[in-house]
């Protein structure tokens, strides 16, 4: 049961009541309110131990929440408006008087609000406890805290990578198939029921070395189940690069043809995932009619028909159920930890109940998966396996078709209550989608289903720290699939949700009535639902649809307009543009009415989305744009309306008005705030107004890239601040960053000056971060160069980073006393240094990647001595155009294993020490001269040092 509400309400009137001596004439009320939200806690953690499932029980669950909803209100309102304001003393007395005469209004209706609740709930514990929570539950036991389950997790990182087991037969034929460049196969096909494991296998087929060096390019696009042409054709173009801002205008035929021609031109492999039908097949065949072309195309699909309709000559390839010994070899991976030794450790008693549960699984991975991910959590309690042993049977009686269902509901059904609120979100994303991991935690924490002094989170730990762990827990379950993670610290970056637990968590998001999926198709039906909490807008519809005065969170994964219009505002916003390719028609002041009339109608249209948002959406605590696009002349100023607003991203919104509006400082309560905005003014420059400080419970700042210089931003009060993006000396105070000691990531964008630096006694310059936490430190500034003694200074007081990025003309790479010990990534870029940074980055004992990209180093000659660089497993060169010599000494860079090497064009050879390097399993060398390549190819001079490198790719070497 979904209790996070009550605890999130609770939390709101403790908080209160921490701030206040006083609850100035309200105090009856709340004790009354926060002594029934406490039974109502109470009763939902009883009835969820004791798996009480009961119609009425459900029904009341859902208007508990609803209540809670309401109490946090009314609660908050009451902080804001009242509390605060008392806090700040008047000088007139008159308008203090009438102040208070305002406030005592104000008093009276939330007192009333406040009885009306508690008389609510009171009815519902009156029918509740008509229920003896004790004699409905079949269990006799109560389950372990969620508190002792955690401390009996196992102390590894789990399930981080697809577990490969039965697949191997139909890697090889698919590279075959897609290798052999006589055969008219032009598509493949990998077919098979959901859950069977056909797109891990494309994904494998996707990274294997032998087709990674065969196409020029690759290109991986999910099409699902309501297959949209233009996005998933613009989908190809972003990731061939080749997506530019006129494409998104142009008409979709236009598109194709594009498409085609590239496809024609270039060797590539595309990967359709998950295409359901051939009606789907036959909307995105224009980009693929290209004749004459080495381009192919890799399918996913539980449909077979789909290759014999898309291509007479195409290949199918049938992806098959595990056969026993595959299934436990799958189930091993998962559910037992790794011993020191080869092998896992396996309990004899436990070996035997695993073995029985998995042959309820009849060979379907996913199911195997999840179930050894339910496991994995309990492990090594044998009385949890035999629970679980007992729910298996009970689940799982049915036929095939069945089997994947139940196990994911029993997945589900296992979940402990803190961990089903994070699950139940995770319905807000569309199909496919790939959730960034920083942006879902901070939507956690701003929703109240994540909090740093939950019971269930370990003392000390910060609400993010805390969201993070039931984030691993959810992959460790198998609940989620990881999709990239963090190349220095491994953690999780992004991840999916296979489509069919993605239907598990909608269907029981709908029955707890979590939020709403909104688009045109529905519109209408929201129009006529007064009490909706969340709103999660998957394509475009009408704003005004929503009636909800009560609406909690809105996030838009589409447009404020239906593509066509965007497309019109757009034409209008850019005259210049649109002058540049209308010359005859320029000086037409017909022409010229139309697009301003045009402009005006669209600006209007959308100031009425913005006016209608704000003045009817009071209590918004989330507001969320994924896609951007023209939103209109420019913020209006009644956002300041949205005073419980916890998280509040507009990035990539285009705004003909380059300034944001000052009552922005009203919204106190704000954790995330995102201004990566855009501007279609001519200099590209946002204002930000300095209001910024005022927003002390800020958590994550992301400022424009590029602010006015006329106002600087105060941010010294910003105490709690964990993510401060685009950062620089122009606009802010760099005394500033010494407060904020909870800083964990900083990206300084521009200029950076410490003024006053004491260049004699360098020793006695003030520190400039006193964070014990950051971990990541960012440098750019395209157009500038920086102070080598400034960024020294800089680093030299960030003694824990375990990441940095300088992408700086310094010239000169900063002593090594000045960097920490701990990083274990770094990248360099156009930091032009003269001197080689070898011998200084050598010395880091736990330096696990480096990149050196475009004119890092401008030498000539780089030198990585015998025993340097011990920890270092990844290592890119890119585009040092002037490096002709590159020397490795023996036993050097002992633990590399990946090597790029691309665009070094004067580059001569391939190090001699190379060849010592006994652990290097991937070479890539691409856009590198012809007669490199031919050195490092077999046969040719350069192969004896690394042919014993398993893959060794080039790519567009000529």
């Amino acid at each position: 049961m979904d209790f996070s509400a009550v605890s999130s309400a609770l939390k709101t009137i403790d908080k209160l009541t921490r701030e206040v001596t006083s609850l100035w004439g309200v105090d009856e009320q709340v004790e009354g309110l926060e002594s029934e939200l406490r039974w109502m806690q109470s009763f939902l953690k009883v009835a969820d131990a004791r798996k009480v499932d009961n119609e009425l029980i459900r029904t009341c669950v859902v208007e508990i929440r609803e209540l809670a909803y309401d109490a946090e209100d009314v609660i908050e309102t009451f902080s804001l408006k009242v509390v605060s304001k008392r806090k700040g003393e008047f000088s007139n007395c008159i308008k203090r008087s009438a102040c208070f005469l305002k406030e005592g209004c104000l008093l009276h209706k939330i007192k009333s609000e406040i009885e009306k609740i508690t008389a609510r709930i009171k009815e519902l514990t009156r029918q509740l406890k008509t229920y003896d929570v004790s004699k409905l539950g079949v269990d006799g036991e109560e389950p372990s805290s969620s508190t002792e389950r955690r401390e009996a997790r196992r102390p590894y990182p789990h399930v981080m990578d697809d577990n490969i087991v039965g697949l191997d037969d139909g890697i090889k034929k698919l590279v075959t198939v897609l290798l052999d460049e006589q055969s008219e196969c032009r598509v493949v096909s990998i077919c098979g029921m959901g859950g069977l494991g056909k797109t891990t296998l494309a994904k494998k087929i996707y990274h294997h070395s032998q087709v990674v060096g065969h196409f020029k390019h690759l290109v991986w696009v999910y099409v699902s189940q309501h297959c949209q042409k233009r996005k998933v054709w613009e989908d190809i173009l972003s990731d061939l690069l080749i997506l530019s801002e006129e494409d998104t205008k142009m008409k979709v035929e236009k598109l194709a043809e594009k498409l085609s021609s590239f496809f024609e031109e270039n060797k590539c492999l595309v990967i359709l995932d998950d295409v359901w039908n051939t009606e789907a097949w036959d909307s995105l065949k224009p980009a693929f009619s290209a004749r004459e072309t080495r381009s192919k195309i890799l399918v996913t699909s539980r449909n077979k028909e789909i290759v014999s309709h898309a291509d007479k000559n195409g290949f199918l390839y049938e992806v098959q159920c595990l056969n026993y010994e595959q299934s436990w070899e799958l189930f091993q991976k998962i559910a037992f930890p790794p011993s020191n030794s080869t092998g896992y450790k396996i309990d004899a008693k436990m070996k035997d109940l695993g073995e029985d549960m998995v042959k309820h699984c009849t060979g379907l991975p996913l199911a195997i998966n999840i179930l050894g991910g339910i496991l994995a959590t309990k492990y090594p309690s044998l009385t949890e396996w035999l629970k679980v042993s007992a729910n298996v049977k009970s689940y799982l009686k049915n036929d095939q078709g069945e089997v994947l269902r139940n196990v994911l509901a029993l997945s589900y059904d296992d979940l402990p209550p803190y961990l089903r609120p994070c699950f139940l979100y995770l319905s807000h994303f569309p199909e496919d989608y790939e959730i960034p991991v920083d942006r879902l935690i901070q939507l956690w924490v701003a929703e109240g289903i994540v909090s740093s002094n939950q019971e269930e989170g370990d003392d000390g730990q910060i609400a993010e720290d805390v969201a993070e762990g039931y984030l691993m827990e959810l992959a460790e379950r198998c609940m989620i699939q990881v999709q990239e993670r963090d190349i220095a610290t491994l953690k999780m970056r992004s991840f999916q949700m296979h489509d069919l637990m993605r239907d598990v968590c909608l269907s029981k998001a709908k029955q707890q009535k979590i939020l709403y999926i909104a688009d045109q198709s529905n519109a209408c039906q929201l129009s006529t639902i007064g009490r909706v909490r969340r709103v999660s807008v998957h394509k475009y519809f009408s704003i005004q649809c929503i009636k909800s005065p009560r609406l909690r969170s809105l996030l838009f994964f589409d447009k404020f307009l239906p593509n066509g219009e965007q497309d019109k505002i757009l034409k209008s916003i850019c005259l210049e543009r649109y002058f540049d390719n209308h010359e005859d028609e320029v000086c037409n002041p017909l022409v010229l009415f139309g697009i301003l009339l045009g402009l005006s109608v669209y600006v209007t249209k959308l100031k009425g989305i913005w006016k209608y948002m704000f003045n009817n959406f009071n209590f918004l605590r989330v507001l969320d744009y994924e896609r951007g696009g023209a939103a209109g002349c420019k913020l209006p100023n009644d956002i300041g309306k949205l005073i419980h607003l916890r998280f509040l991203r507009l990035r990539g919104l285009d705004f003909l008005n380059s300034s944001l509006p000052s009552s922005l400082s009203n919204l106190r309560c704000l954790q995330t705030l995102d201004l990566r905005i855009k501007t279609l003014s001519f200099f590209k420059i946002i204002h930000v107004p300095n209001v910024l400080w005022r927003m002390q419970q800020l958590r994550h700042l992301y400022l424009p890239k590029h602010c006015s210089p006329k106002t600087r931003l105060k941010l010294g009060t910003l105490r709690n601040l964990q993510t401060l993006v685009n950062f620089n000396t122009r606009n802010c105070y760099l005394k500033d960053l010494i407060n904020m000691t909870n800083i964990r990531e900083l990206e300084i964008r521009g200029p950076f000056i410490i003024e006053d630096f004491n260049t004699e006694e360098l020793d006695k310059n003030p520190p400039i971060i006193q964070s014990k936490y950051l971990h990541f430190l960012s440098v750019i500034n395209n157009k500038g160069r920086i102070d080598p003694r400034h960024l020294a200074h800089l680093l030299l007081s960030c003694e824990n980073i375990s990441k940095l990025s300088l992408d700086v003309e310094i010239r000169r790479l900063p002593e090594f006393h000045y960097l920490s010990s701990n990083l274990a990534y770094i990248k360099l870029r156009r930091c032009e240094l003269e001197e080689d940074p070898m011998p200084t980055l050598e010395k880091l004992p736990y330096l696990r990647m480096l990149e050196l990209h475009e004119e890092a180093f401008i030498g000539k000659e780089m030198l990585c001595c015998g025993q340097a660089f011990a920890k270092l497993e990844s290592l890119s060169l890119k585009e040092l155009n002037n490096l002709e010599e590159w020397k490795v000494g023996e036993g050097a860079m002992p633990s590399l294993q990946r090597l790029e090497i691309q665009k070094c064009r004067q580059l001569k050879m391939l190090p001699d020490g190379l060849r010592f390097i006994a652990n290097l399993q991937e070479l890539k060398i691409e856009s590198m001269p012809k007669t490199f390549k031919d050195k490092g190819e077999e046969g040719g001079e350069d192969f004896c040092k690394v042919r014993h490198v398993p893959s060794i790719i080039f790519q567009d070497c000529e």
